[in-house]
């Protein structure tokens, strides 16, 4: 293929070298690139220590000069992004339990309050950090295709993707993971029975809620594709329409289903009179969930991928999440830079960060999947030598082309429709928890007697290696779609530590964009000094290399934004990005900031 610019064809050729000497797993052959030419200089830069960092991130707060301000407590916290789920969880450590206990309490309340992506009809992860051993978990209770799934379910007889059958049909539907996933981690870390934990829940779908402005329009914008189930209407319409701002939305079959879990366990879920119900709703589609997957399900606990930047230990998602790989590969390019001295969304700043983001977000495409069923070369992908040789390639004065960038095939689209939630206690455990129906509301459908929202995961496999899906963009090989596989996600819970001790909580929704916007709120705590709240209000931006389009939020300088295109970045100003839920350690103190991208998100500390 043809190289734009020598710089590029030295740097790769050094980059492909250094992924396979620092993996165990030699990584798929690319091209090779003609011979090296020497290329421009970069501007020199001043020498970059942890030091500089350091002192920004562990600056005392000036109150006075700060816009924005944190939640301030002292002794636990919980942010999420639903007021009535952060109540819940407060409450819980209040009470004497601990992160744990009401984090998993958080994730039922949400599964109620916020029904367009908190769920027990979808999958996610946790990172848990226990400060009694000192260990940090990652677990993942993603959903897995049915065991009848097969790599052509979604090609027609034409050889074409056949429109909305990953998306809005029981064939949609992957094997849900997030009630053996609670209830795993309160066994393995937590001091509450399930019982006590899901009570408020119960509570709140038998009782109801008064639904806000924000979830009435989205119950809206879904009205044709909910609207053609009748279970679901029954609970979310009203007189022919969807509820309304100011209605109540109440969950009876929902309160008994939560109720039977508080009862019985997990048990219920997977083998018991709720997994009947669920494969009933399943039984007459051939081929989609049945009640053999349900009882086969198993969540696992996982290694956490770690790096380090500027003296501080990441700990994050490993695969089949990609977005802890990510998040360490372009923080490992970004150390070598002086971001501090370049300063919070200046031209230069976003220039090399979004080059840093095509560069992985190319590799996302091409090496990520189900490390159960495809090698990822996750030691190179992370290595400090890779993510070197690559930075190294990066033109100072110019945007890379995406079409220049090599290896990987475009990654499929990944709905934003996510949560996250995170929390801490007066003991120092923490737990951040990122989980999903996918879309908003999933599939659309409920359970015919269970009050339950079924996912749509089954559309974060590619519905056909190499052809475009319904948003326009391809996926790859590795992300296939293969029976008891767990699709690739970005989803990138994340906690940095120092000496051992989370001081930074945090994590967001955003598909594709959740990579990038826990990458900056990372950068923006260490290298610029911000507090959570100041963090989360800051204009994002974001590159995922394909399509080839710096996206930035309203709120990026016009000056910026035309020195930006000077460079070549095609910038588009979009709809805004992430909704961060973040909880930040130090001094004794907890500080937190629900991002206020989401009016109905709720910190909340004692």
């Amino acid at each position: 293929m043809p190289f734009r610019s020598p710089l590029l064809a030295t740097s790769l050729a050094l980059a492909i070298a250094s992924l396979a000497a620092c993996s165990s797993t030699q990584p798929p052959a690319a091209s090779a690139p003609p011979a090296p030419v020497a290329a421009a200089p970069a501007p020199a830069a001043a020498p970059i220590t942890q030091s500089n960092a350091a002192q920004a991130a562990s600056a005392a707060y000036d109150f006075d000069m700060d816009v924005f301000h944190p939640v301030v407590a002292r002794n636990g916290m919980v942010s999420s992004e639903q007021e009535l789920a952060s109540r819940i969880g407060l409450q819980i450590l209040k009470s004497g339990g601990n992160a744990v206990d009401a984090a998993v309490a958080m994730g039922f309340a949400l599964a109620v309050a916020l029904p367009n992506a908190g769920n027990i009809g979808g999958g996610g992860f946790m990172i848990v950090h226990d400060a009694k051993s000192g260990k940090n978990i990652a677990l993942d209770f993603r959903e897995v295709a049915p065991s009848k799934a097969t790599r052509d379910m979604y090609v027609g007889a034409d050889g074409k993707v056949i429109d909305g059958k990953s998306l809005y049909t029981h064939y949609a539907v992957g094997v849900p993971g997030t009630v053996a996933g609670m209830e795993h981690a309160l066994k393995k870390w937590g001091s509450l029975p399930l019982s006590t934990v899901i009570a408020p829940s119960v509570k709140l779908a038998d009782k109801g809620f008064t639904v806000s402005e924000t979830l009435a329009k989205i119950l809206e914008q879904e009205k044709k594709n909910m609207g053609q189930w009748p279970a679901t209407q029954a609970i979310f319409w009203r007189n022919g329409e969807p509820l309304k701002r100011g209605d109540r939305l109440v969950q009876k079959d929902l309160a008994q289903s939560l109720r039977l879990i508080g009862q019985q366990g997990s048990k219920v879920f997977y083998e018991g009179a709720i997994a009947r119900k669920l494969a009933a709703e399943m039984a007459p589609h051939a081929g989609a969930l049945s009640l053999q997957d349900l009882k086969n399900y198993k969540v696992v606990e996982r290694e956490p991928v770690r790096g380090t930047y500027r003296g501080y230990e990441i700990v994050t998602m490993p695969p089949p999440s990609s977005g802890g790989a990510h998040l360490i590969q372009i923080l490992n390019m970004m150390e070598r830079w002086p971001m501090n001295q370049w300063g919070a969304n200046s031209a230069q700043s976003i220039h090399y960060m979004a080059e840093g983001m095509k560069l992985a977000y190319a590799d996302r495409a091409e090496y990520l999947g189900d490390p159960d069923f495809v090698t990822v070369p996750l030691k190179g992908l992370t290595s400090k030598r890779y993510a070197e040789a690559l930075a190294a390639g990066i033109d100072p004065y110019q945007a890379r082309a995406g079409k220049d960038i090599k290896p990987g095939k475009p990654q499929p689209y990944e709905s934003d429709q996510t949560t996250h939630y995170s929390v801490v206690d007066r003991m120092g455990n923490a737990v951040a928890v990122t989980y999903t129906l996918n879309t908003n509301f999933g599939s659309g459908i409920v359970a015919k007697g269970t009050g339950i929202l079924l996912n749509n995961e089954m559309d974060d496999f590619s519905a056909k290696p190499g052809v475009a899906n319904a948003y326009g963009l391809v996926g790859g090989d590795a992300n296939a779609v293969a029976a008891g596989k767990r699709p690739l996600s970005s989803m990138t819970p994340t906690m940095v530590l120092k000496d051992g001790k989370p001081v930074l909580v945090t994590g967001s929704p955003g598909g594709a964009r959740i990579i990038t916007t826990v990458l900056q709120t990372v950068v923006n705590t260490i290298d610029f000094g911000m507090n959570p709240a100041e963090a989360a209000a800051t204009p994002r931006f974001h590159h995922q290399w394909t399509p080839d389009e710096l996206r930035v939020e309203k709120g990026i300088s016009p000056d910026t934004v035309a020195l930006l295109k000077s460079r070549g970045h095609n910038v588009a100003v979009k709809a805004s990005m992430g909704r961060t839920q973040t909880i930040q350690l130090r001094d004794g103190m907890l500080y937190g900031a629900s991002d206020p991208r989401n009016p109905d998100g709720q910190t909340l500390g004692y």
